[in-house]
């Protein structure tokens, strides 16, 4: 195969010959599979694997079937990329070491997207095909003892990072395969960076320490990518050191600090359908290890019920999120989850269950712009008649849009003294009655 590269002047070969390139590198990568010690990638270290793989692509350039006029440029280029196509994710690898992506959505091996600054964005990286997409997929499950399969075409798995990966093929997936990586930071944000992001005015980082340390029972309620689990990781923070905690998730991707800390994830069913450890065993299982709190990274079903459960029974300060548009629509899906554990309980009972368990409701969005706000934090009051009752103590208020298409608006406290200030007082946490004056507000 000979590529005449003499009247162009692009710096990039995948720009005007992306199928000549692709079937270069699936070449290259097939005949380097065949010369390479494979155990080589798992003895040598990765800066030394880099430089074996470098030297025998160098070699198998100089080979006469695999003679290609490229520039100094273009080689680097396929040095590169045949590197992570060994030792890393192929195509998606730069995309996981760029510190500014948050998602990688790939809608067939054509099509990639990624989330900036909370925008998203096409890309022109791309696969080869479907097998070459496939190819990766398939090393990114069996890395975590999962698979995927035309029995099993879903599956939900994590990479080294942590970032959370969720692939699903054919034939549930029409055009091909998909997968959706949310990644995670290195370093998470802590409370002063969502203060500097406007996440929320510093006033209320005191509240939300006296929350965890009051031992108050939190719901984070939001969409998908609104900061669920950034909060929830800040939150984390104020948890004593001497608490034991015990953190459920189905997969992975809370970052936890203290030391005393206990990580539990589920397990889904094998080949022939058996084994699957549920959210709600281990939330039952918990119960039976001596927490001080419970974290579940996401409630989502019948581990609902546990959930509230063990909130009532003295396991006080638990945390959790929930996918909800609204506190209203979070207690309403609460009572759903509960109802789904099929113990035949009066609506007004579950009404009651949910009241008495949770606290406090933290309403967390995604704005338009992309950044993520505080927009309102709700305190549960108890019952009146049939319906759950609340008071909003804090809320964000969307104001307008400026040229930049930047949402302003402002923060304020809604002039209500919370009954949980009493907790604080108990606890020698002292909070200023000024500070929830609705005439103080912080405007962005």
């Amino acid at each position: 195969m000979k590529i005449n590269l003499d009247d162009i002047s692009k710096k990039n070969i995948k720009d005007y010959v992306p199928d000549e390139y692709f079937e270069l590198k699936t070449r290259i990568h097939d005949r380097l599979l065949d010369i390479v010690d494979l155990s080589l990638i798992e003895s040598l270290d990765a800066d030394a694997l880099r430089l074996q793989i470098k030297a025998l692509v160098q070699r198998i350039l100089g080979e006469e079937s695999f003679s290609v006029p490229l520039n100094s440029i273009e080689r680097e280029q396929l040095f590169t990329e045949i590197q992570d196509e060994v030792m890393g994710l192929g195509p998606i690898e730069p995309l996981l070491k760029d510190p500014a992506v948050t998602d990688i959505l790939v809608n067939t091996y054509k099509h990639v997207y990624v989330e900036k600054l909370g925008k998203l964005e096409h890309t022109n990286i791309r696969f080869k095909n479907d097998a070459h997409l496939m190819r990766i997929i398939d090393k990114i499950v069996s890395a975590v003892g999962r698979r995927i399969d035309e029995s099993s075409p879903m599956v939900d798995a994590r990479l080294l990072d942590g970032s959370r990966v969720n692939a699903i093929i054919p034939p549930l997936a029409v055009d091909g395969p998909i997968v959706s990586i949310r990644r995670f930071s290195v370093t998470p944000l802590e409370l002063n960076d969502l203060i500097i992001l406007k996440t929320f005015p510093p006033e209320i980082a005191e509240i939300l320490q006296g929350i965890v340390r009051a031992k108050l029972n939190v719901l984070i309620s939001g969409g998908t990518g609104s900061g669920k689990t950034t909060l929830l990781n800040v939150l984390s923070r104020f948890i004593p050191e001497d608490e034991r905690i015990i953190v459920i998730e189905d997969a992975a991707e809370l970052q936890i600090k203290q030391e005393h800390l206990v990580r539990l994830e589920t397990r889904p069913p094998n080949i022939e359908g058996k084994g699957e450890i549920a959210q709600r065993d281990l939330v039952k299982n918990s119960l039976r290890m001596r927490p001080d709190r419970i974290v579940v990274g996401e409630v989502r079903g019948k581990e609902a019920f546990d959930m509230l459960q063990a909130m009532n029974t003295g396991h006080e300060g638990s945390l959790t999120t929930i996918h909800a548009n609204s506190p209203r629509d979070a207690l309403m899906r609460l009572e759903t989850m509960v109802a789904m554990a099929n113990f035949d309980l009066p609506s007004e009972f579950l009404k009651k269950y949910v009241s008495s368990a949770i606290d406090v409701i933290f309403q967390v969005s995604r704005l338009t712009d992309g950044t993520r706000k505080l927009v309102a934090l709700e305190e549960i009051t108890g019952m009146e008649g049939n319906i759950i009752t609340t008071q909003e103590i804090f809320s964000f208020q969307q104001k307008s849009i400026d040229e930049k298409n930047k949402i302003k608006g402002e923060f304020r406290f809604n002039g209500i003294r919370p009954k949980f200030i009493d907790k604080f007082n108990i606890i020698g946490i002292k909070i200023s009655n000024d500070l929830f004056n609705p005439e103080k507000f912080t405007e962005i």
